[in-house]
């Protein structure tokens, strides 16, 4: 099996799968929605879960998180410089953990649902990724209630830091980021199946020309 999987074409399809990972999340997370940043880099990981498994999709969700924590560290947007900067421990189990679930749990669903129905499958694998990744980063600002106070106070708001931190942070994000996991991953899954199906093709009809010259 270990063998199998690391074929060639295995390694290049993780290869690029890690390169999108890096360059969405370093250069497409430029685009701000709210305080935080929109997470392209989701929908690589959601590919990797479903065509490699939750380990895959767990070594490009931690990749992820590497790049995110990286960010809050430089302090690339204002709500990353204060939550850095008062709760540097939370910060980095936040990042590190929340893309590193979503790949692993997308990878055990598809694996399971796929056992009945390859597209429903795909579906839930790629929902469920933002789902993981916006639920951890809330329960990490839960967290930090005190940290995301301090920023509540810079903006000049009071109130509930829950409906703060779900209203001011994360809604805008989990609804684009859930909109573009599902429209787009499943699409480039099946541009894949496609591809590798023609692949399959070329390749029996080598073995057919072969066995006939023979």
């Amino acid at each position: 099996m270990k063998k199998g999987f690391f074929s060639a074409k295995n390694i290049a399809y993780l290869a690029v799968l890690l390169a999108l990972v890096v360059v969405l999340q370093m250069f497409a997370s430029a685009i701000p929605i709210g305080p935080v940043s929109l997470n392209f880099s989701l929908l690589p990981i959601v590919l990797g879960a479903v065509l490699f498994g939750p380990v895959v999709g767990a070594f490009l969700g931690l990749a992820c998180g590497i790049v995110v924590l990286i960010q809050v560290i430089t302090g690339t947007a204002p709500f990353y410089l204060v939550i850095w900067t008062n709760s540097p421990l939370v910060t980095a189990l936040t990042c590190l953990v929340k893309t590193t679930a979503a790949g692993l749990i997308a990878g055990w669903l598809y694996k399971l649902i796929s056992q009945k129905n390859n597209l429903a499958a795909t579906f839930v694998a790629a929902g469920i990724v933002p789902i993981v990744n916006t639920g951890l980063f809330i329960l990490g600002c839960l967290c930090m209630s005190g940290t995301i106070a301090v920023f509540q106070t810079s903006l000049g708001g009071e109130g509930n830091i829950f409906v703060f931190i779900i209203v001011n942070i994360v809604t805008y994000n989990f609804f684009i980021e859930f909109a573009i996991s599902l429209l787009l991953a499943p699409a480039l899954h099946r541009v894949v199946l496609i591809v590798e199906k023609q692949i399959g093709k070329r390749r029996s009809s080598k073995k057919l020309v072969g066995s006939e010259q023979s």
